[in-house]
C-alpha cells in the first residue's frame, strides 16, 4: 500500500503545470527608469488648519500676489488658511508632454490638515534643476484631525500629507536613447550567476547564438535590431 500511495503521489507531481518565469519579472531594463521630481508650493482654502504666523509661508503669499502686480506687506497676511508644502512626484520612463502624472503634497510648517486645500501652480524640478512638471489642484486628504472645545485633540491617519491623482502636467521630456543603442543591458533584481547564466542561454536559444551575454552576475547585454520598430517588437517579445 505504502508503494502504491508514493506511486500515485509521483504521478500527481509530475502532472503538476511548470511555472516559468518571466524576465519582465526577474531584471529591468538599464536606463529605463522613473525620475523623481520635487518643488515647493503653496496649498490656500483651509479651514484655519494653515501655517498662521509662520513667516516663510507670509513671504510665500506676498511673493505670490506680487506676480499680479498686488503689493503687500507680510505684516499685513494672515497664513492661517495656507500652507507651505512639498510636492513630490515619480516621472515615468518615456512620459511625453502633455501627459499627466500623480503628485504627493506634504506640510513643512505648523499647518494641521490639509483638507479641503488647493494647491497653486508649482513647478516641479528634477535632479538637475530642470522644470519637468507643473502640478496645480484640489487635494485629497485621507487623514483627519479633530479638537475640541476644551483644546483636546485627535487625529486619525495623515492629515498633513495629501494627493493629487492627474495633478501634475509633464512639460518637458527626458532624453533617452533607448532606440538609439545596438545593445540593451538587462539588470537583475539579485544578483545571481547562475540565474544571469540561465537567461542568457534561454535568449540564445529563442532568438540564436550570442544575442545576450552575461556580463556578470547582475547584467545581461542583449543585441538588439537597428530598426527602431523592430526594437520596441523585440523588448516585447524579449
Amino acid at each position: 500500500k505504502k508503494l502504491i500511495i508514493i506511486f500515485l503521489g509521483f504521478i500527481l507531481f509530475a502532472n503538476q503545470p511548470s511555472h516559468a518565469d518571466r524576465i519582465k519579472d526577474m531584471t529591468s531594463l538599464a536606463g529605463v527608469r522613473t525620475n523623481q521630481l520635487v518643488g515647493y508650493g503653496l496649498v490656500i482654502g483651509l479651514a484655519k488648519t494653515g501655517d498662521g504666523s509662520v513667516n516663510l509661508t507670509k513671504q510665500s503669499i506676498a511673493a505670490m500676489i506680487s506676480q499680479f502686480g498686488v503689493i503687500a506687506n507680510t505684516a499685513d497676511i494672515d497664513a492661517t488658511n495656507s500652507a507651505n508644502v512639498m510636492v513630490t512626484a515619480n516621472l515615468p520612463a518615456f512620459a511625453k508632454p502633455g501627459q499627466t502624472i500623480d503628485v504627493t503634497v506634504s506640510t513643512i510648517g505648523k499647518a494641521k490638515s490639509l483638507k479641503g486645500g488647493t494647491l497653486l501652480m508649482t513647478g516641479l524640478k528634477g535632479a538637475d534643476g530642470d522644470v519637468y512638471a507643473i502640478a496645480q489642484g484640489n487635494l485629497v486628504v485621507g487623514g483627519l484631525g479633530v479638537e475640541g472645545a476644551d483644546g483636546s485633540t485627535t487625529i486619525q491617519g495623515t492629515p498633513t500629507v495629501g494627493r493629487i491623482p492627474g495633478g501634475a502636467t509633464v512639460e518637458k521630456l527626458v532624453e533617452n536613447t533607448f532606440l538609439e543603442r545596438d545593445n540593451v543591458v538587462l539588470n537583475l533584481h539579485q544578483a545571481d550567476f547562475s540565474q544571469a547564466n540561465r537567461i542568457a542561454n534561454t535568449i540564445n536559444e529563442t532568438f540564436g547564438p550570442e544575442v545576450a551575454i552575461p556580463m556578470d552576475s547582475t547584467s545581461i547585454k542583449v543585441r538588439t535590431p537597428s530598426n527602431p520598430s523592430q526594437k520596441v517588437s523585440f523588448i516585447g517579445l524579449l
